[in-house]
């Protein structure tokens, strides 16, 4: 978008919300980067220039809005909608593999080379992958300096930095004050209430968001020991790069409230990647509610709750689990599968805050099961071990990462995966937002109450008036039923 001038100066000269994230915007005559949306009066035209990404803002010598603070903005949605190497370098760029493994991880993973990596980021984002990096470790050391006491060295290291010095560097250049000055200017004469290793925060979004079906759909299934509702928020344990944490999740009108305990601070950024893509943060409402109203049947429900997302996974592996073992059983049923394989084979943790007590096991852990002691069918048995073997031994790959059409493939290919859990498995692990579940017995019931094509055939046909967004289509057809996954708790 930033390549639309008269776009990018309408967004900006009317503060336009909606395009935060979208695009950045430099003035020349500050030096300084904002968002679309900043509340000071906007710049000449003369004296505005736009780049794709704060980083590439960096690169250019700006540095950010102290008023607006644009990298506190929700993340681009093009890197959930699509699903090509730009946004799937994205996506493990923010749950910080370039720090963890370096530009050669990054390149592994994906199936490039670096060169070819480096090119398709720079031509679409005007930086490459270490900048983009970079960009996130500044914003990921501002949340540490301003909302915690953790001292500064360890703060540095915990943003993914490799020495004090360059974190000094980096948010002298990228905010204009030092370290210490930034959490001064956040908390004068105060120090941060929260302990060491627990951190709240506000994760935007794009409004308007409905939290019904999204967090009603998480504790509704949420298996016992990993996840619970309690107080208002969703919450649930993470198993992350350098140790497990728990996290609180609760909807706010204006952002959402999220409450994290870290074993090690440098799973941050990480952390808040996962639990932005469960609640598909980064979504554009307008853009799909927009498209899915010029649908005469779906546009009363649209209407009647605007803003549905897709609730998603915090680990694609895990999902893929429970989604066989909630195959042809009721919720409370598949919940009880998946406890008893929490108890059995995950990993044990303390929460002083609630009752959960495990981390969901690993495929590793999961492949030491003996399948006679599952009470399932004999077929669904095969199925789960069948899948726990693929996941295990890496020839199924469901990662943030992974190629979406691949993935499909591969777990179709898997025995008892039929086109139901494969479809179930890329909308919530997966993240396409296209996915579709024409099978579903939920959906052709909705379909047919509201004058729908009810047989599978005929409703693949019209969901073609639906697409890219097929997947937000499910959630407002799926709402039409008084089923728990469908309200939000009230305790």
């Amino acid at each position: 978008m930033h390549t639309d001038t008269e776009r990018c100066l309408r967004a900006v000269q009317s503060k336009d919300a909606r395009f935060d994230g979208w695009f950045y915007t430099a003035v020349l005559t500050t030096g300084i980067y904002c968002r679309p949306s900043c509340p000071v009066v906007p710049p000449k035209p003369e004296n505005m220039r736009f780049y794709p990404s704060a980083a590439a803002a960096q690169q250019a010598g700006f540095r950010a809005c102290k008023r607006c603070r644009p990298d506190a903005v929700p993340g681009s949605p093009q890197w959930d909608e699509r699903a090509d190497l730009v946004a799937r370098a994205m996506r493990l760029i923010a749950d910080g593999v370039v720090d963890r493994e370096g530009v050669p991880g990054l390149a592994g993973r994906l199936g490039y080379s670096t060169r070819q990596i480096e090119r398709q980021l720079l031509a679409e984002l005007g930086a490459g992958p270490l900048a983009l990096a970079r960009a996130q470790r500044a914003q990921t050391a501002r949340l540490l300096v301003e909302t915690t006491a953790v001292p500064m060295a360890d703060v540095a290291f915990a943003a993914g930095f490799t020495s004090i010095r360059t974190f000094n560097e980096t948010v002298r250049e990228v905010f204009a004050l030092s370290p210490t000055a930034l959490r001064e200017r956040a908390r004068p004469g105060a120090e941060a209430a929260a302990a060491p290793g627990t951190l709240t925060l506000r994760l935007p979004f794009r409004r308007p968001l409905n939290p019904d079906n999204l967090f009603g759909h998480l504790a509704a299934t949420a298996v016992p020991g990993v996840e619970e509702w309690r107080d208002g928020a969703y919450r649930r344990t993470l198993s992350l790069p350098y140790g497990p944490g728990i996290v609180a999740l609760s909807p706010r009108p204006e952002h959402i409230e999220c409450r994290l305990a870290l074993t090690d601070l440098r799973d941050l950024a990480g952390a808040i990647a996962r639990c932005r893509r469960m609640l598909d943060l980064d979504a554009d409402p307008e853009a799909i509610d927009g498209l899915l109203r010029e649908d005469a049947q779906l546009a009363p429900l649209v209407d009647k709750a605007p803003g549905r997302r897709v609730p998603r996974t915090a680990d694609a592996d895990e999902f893929a689990v429970r989604a066989v073992l909630g195959q042809q059983v009721s919720t409370a049923a598949a919940r009880t599968h998946a406890g008893r394989l929490v108890v059995a084979h995950g990993e044990k943790i303390d929460d002083p805050g609630g009752g959960l007590t495990h981390l969901f096991p690993s495929a590793t852990a999961l492949a030491a099961l003996d399948p006679e002691s599952l009470a399932m069918p004999r077929t669904r048995r095969a199925t789960l071990t069948g899948l726990i073997d693929a996941l295990a031994a890496g020839t199924l790959q469901l990662g943030i990462g992974s190629d979406r059409e691949a993935a499909r493939v591969q777990l179709a290919a898997l025995p008892g995966i039929g086109p139901w859990t494969v479809e179930v498995v890329a909308m919530r692990a997966l993240g396409d937002p296209d996915a579709f579940t024409p099978t579903d017995l939920g959906l052709r019931r909705a379909a047919a109450g509201l004058g729908l094509p009810a047989t599978p055939a005929a409703l693949i046909r019209h969901s073609a008036v639906w697409r890219p967004w097929r997947a937000y289509a499910v959630q407002y057809l799926w709402a039409t039923d008084d089923h728990p996954i469908n309200h939000l708790p009230s305790n």
